[in-house]
């Protein structure tokens, strides 16, 4: 035991020197470092799914948009960093005031040296929690940005981010994870299946209602063509970078190391990820007699957005039920969608919406109350307890949260499209967005410009 205290602060030396020859080097100290490197350790996996959504959406469509979903990505995530610093986290995470429970206000412009402690105490610095955070806010517009997909401007793009980041998506991890009325009422949602997922694809769903299809997408007597991705190697890719970054996603929303309960998080999240493959998988088999790729990748990220909700919240064969439905959902919302001549190039509807609202559902069916009183929020599922009372409360968050998150997005989205329009020209969007707003092609040894041969 002594030794490997000894190890400890010798390790606590060298990641931080400053704090371990400090006057009381004492297991508060300690324990706050390591929780520090792990709340870090998530942040950087959850940033790093940055790029498999650049992989996601850039083989999930055509190549002549390439480069333009690149470089959106990451300037998004630039200027998602700053909106959020001015004022997305005060919003979500910003002190008392009289109208906290809907919406936070203060931290604006927020200054970690000024900031103190975290506001679960002293386990970590408050400048990694923002961090953390921001990783967050940034997927959740990365889900939106699949409404947008192949036909919406440039200019677009940054408009509403503007929104998404500095307002909209705040609000919703107020009212649930800032101390909001449904963090009062008992909503569990650990890590975002609501919070995250739900919130990204609504805004998706405003975006490609207003947006109008691809041109192409569907014939004039109703019925869809398919507009295959150019390449389903980046896609896979994509669902395993994804896959791994879930893992600061979820398990790193227990935001300590403490008694080891992260790696619960962690177990239940696979279980789910794989029962969302598999299920995927044979319903395409059975249904169509293919075992089709596209929707086995969809499932498996399916069964990471409805487990996301309860990963720290339900047992493990309850994990794999929850995977398994998400499977199985997604491939049939994907068929609902198109029916209702919704086009939804990367199915982030399917993947993120439908699965995500699942993912809320399942916890009042199948949390314990062992694990709500270990994470203490809410209560047991109706399995465990008999009781209603935790789906009501999940079925209330998604209700809320959906109505907020579509008129939010419908207004500022229906304002955007009257004022500066955000589709692009239909010359432009048989070109492609990679030549007709930036320029360049992503792929230039394959396309050529007008007037110009092929390099050998």
């Amino acid at each position: 035991m002594i030794k490997k205290t000894f190890l400890a602060l010798g390790l606590m030396t060298i990641l931080f020197p400053v704090v371990a020859f400090a006057e009381d080097p004492s297991g508060a100290t300690l324990n706050m470092g390591l929780n520090s490197l792990w709340v870090m350790l998530a942040f950087i996996l959850v940033l790093l799914m940055q790029g498999g959504f650049i992989l996601l959406e850039a083989g999930s469509t055509r190549m002549k948009n390439a480069g333009h979903v690149a470089g959106k990505t990451i300037f998004t995530v630039g200027l998602a960093a700053l909106i959020y610093w001015a004022f997305g986290y005060g919003i979500a995470f910003g002190g008392e005031s009289s109208i906290a429970s809907f919406i936070g206000w203060g931290d604006f412009f927020f200054d970690p040296q000024l900031a103190g402690d975290a506001a679960a105490g002293d386990n970590y610095p408050n400048g990694v929690f923002f961090l953390f955070q921001l990783a967050f806010a940034a997927i959740s517009l990365s889900i939106a940005w699949g409404g947008f997909a192949e036909r919406a401007k440039l200019s677009s793009y940054i408009v509403f981010t503007l929104f998404f980041v500095g307002l909209i998506y705040p609000i919703v991890a107020h009212w649930i994870w800032g101390g909001g009325w449904l963090a009062e009422d008992g909503a569990q949602d650990f890590a975002g299946s609501t919070v995250v997922h739900l919130t990204g694809a609504l805004a998706a769903f405003a975006a490609t209602v207003l947006l109008k299809p691809r041109i192409g997408k569907f014939n004039k007597d109703g019925s869809a063509n398919e507009i295959l991705g150019h390449n389903q190697v980046f896609t896979a890719l994509s669902v395993l970078l994804l896959w791994v970054g879930w893992f600061g996603f979820n398990a790193g929303s227990t935001v300590a190391i403490g008694d080891g309960f992260f790696t619960y998080v962690a177990f239940t999240t696979m279980l789910g990820a794989g029962g969302g493959g598999v299920a995927a998988l044979l319903i395409s088999w059975a249904v169509t007699g293919k075992a089709d790729i596209t929707t086995m990748l969809n499932g498996t990220l399916a069964g990471l957005v409805a487990i996301t909700a309860s990963c720290a919240f339900v047992e493990p064969w309850a994990a794999v039920v929850i995977g398994l439905v998400a499977g199985v959902l997604v491939f049939y919302s994907v068929k609902m969608f198109e029916k209702f001549k919704v086009d939804d190039p990367i199915y982030a509807l399917s993947v993120h919406g439908m699965a995500g609202i699942w993912g809320t559902l399942a916890n009042g069916i199948f949390a314990t109350q062992e694990l709500a009183d270990k994470v203490g929020i809410g209560t047991g599922g109706l399995i465990d307890t008999g009781s209603w009372k935790q789906l009501w409360v999940q079925f209330e968050s998604v209700v809320v949260v959906g109505a907020f998150v579509l008129a939010a997005s419908f207004l500022v989205l229906g304002v955007m499209k009257m004022i500066m329009g955000f589709r692009v020209t239909e010359e432009q969007e048989i070109i492609g967005l990679d030549l007709s707003e930036h320029g360049a092609y992503g792929y230039p040894e394959q396309l050529k410009k007008p007037g110009q041969g092929f390099q050998g």
